[in-house]
């Protein structure tokens, strides 16, 4: 393990052993002080928040994109700071937390017994949603995560997530796609943050006017095996209750082929994403490049932060 990896490490551990103990008015405002230090810094996240803004919002002005990646800092920060302290959250305290609209089309998948599929753009805290759905709705569900580095970093993650009440796969390795399909035949829930692709051969979307590359898996798990496909967007709005939608059912194709299938299913997950993003852009954390122009280094320079330290794909 480098230097780098363990001083990462150590941070994190730090972050989970120690803001949970604080009391959470102090919390709140150390998440407040970060993200408007970081903000201020300028730093090559915060430009990328900015630039991805620019997208969804592309009448902004120079000064509106500002606020808006200050707020998005600041939601991203609270991100945080619910998840160091998340663990010790009492049931009633998490129930209490997440609104959620037309959750009938949760709930009627499930009753229907064929599986359901969650499909999420890293909006506003999705973990939190999924200790929600766990503790709430008494769904167990499956999910996936990134390989971070170091190893003992994806290790926190995966007990952290685990002890919420997830069953968590890594991304690479290859088994996770069947894992996922047998979860789903069993009448099981499947969650997946699904707006970034990993692979670099995920299925090419229009995305606020622009091409993005999004994960073809949720497409091609209800093809596989009949399970409900659902987009979910989330938003922070008055503390200390998130909201978030369950949007209607992406319908599998009558006709066409297995990829002509793929690419409309997961075209329209990339357009109820943008309602929700579009709707509340400061909550969209998305510090990483995400359109393909920005993927050309030839187009643009800009470095792209190491990894997603939230851990997800």
């Amino acid at each position: 393990m480098s230097a780098q990896e363990r001083l990462t490490d150590a941070l994190y551990g730090a972050g989970w052993g120690t803001v949970r103990k604080l009391p959470e008015p102090v919390a709140v405002r150390l998440g407040r002080t970060i993200a408007d230090l970081a903000w201020r810094q300028r730093g090559t996240g915060v430009l990328r928040l900015e630039s991805n803004y620019a997208r969804v919002v592309p009448d902004a002005t120079p000064e509106r994109l500002a606020e808006l990646s200050r707020a998005g800092m600041r939601s991203y920060l609270r991100y945080w700071m619910e998840s160091f302290r998340l663990p010790s959250w009492s049931r009633e305290r998490i129930g209490d937390a997440l609104d959620v609209k037309d959750l009938h089309h949760l709930t009627d998948g499930m009753a229907a017994g064929k599986g359901v599929i969650l499909a999420l753009p890293h909006l506003a805290n999705w973990d939190l949603a999924g200790a929600w759905v766990t503790t709430k709705l008494g769904i167990p569900f499956t999910t996936v995560a990134e390989r971070l580095k170091p190893e003992t970093l994806y290790d926190r993650f995966v007990a952290y997530r685990e002890g919420l009440g997830m069953e968590v796969l890594p991304h690479s390795g290859g088994s996770a796609f069947g894992t996922l399909a047998r979860r789903l035949r069993d009448g099981g829930l499947v969650c997946l943050v699904a707006d970034r692709d990993l692979s670099s051969s995920g299925v090419e979307v229009g995305f606020f006017g622009e091409t993005a590359r999004m994960p073809a898996g949720p497409a091609l798990l209800a093809q596989q095996t009949g399970a409900r496909l659902l987009p979910v967007t989330l938003w922070y709005d008055d503390p200390p209750v998130m909201h978030g939608r369950v949007h209607p059912p992406v319908e599998v194709p009558v006709s066409g082929t297995r990829a002509d299938k793929t690419s409309v299913m997961t075209q329209a997950l990339a357009d109820a994403f943008a309602t929700g993003i579009a709707d509340h852009p400061e909550d969209w954390h998305m510090l990483q490049r995400l359109w393909l122009k920005d993927l050309d280094p030839a187009r643009d320079p800009a470095t792209d932060p190491e990894q997603d330290r939230k851990g997800t794909s």
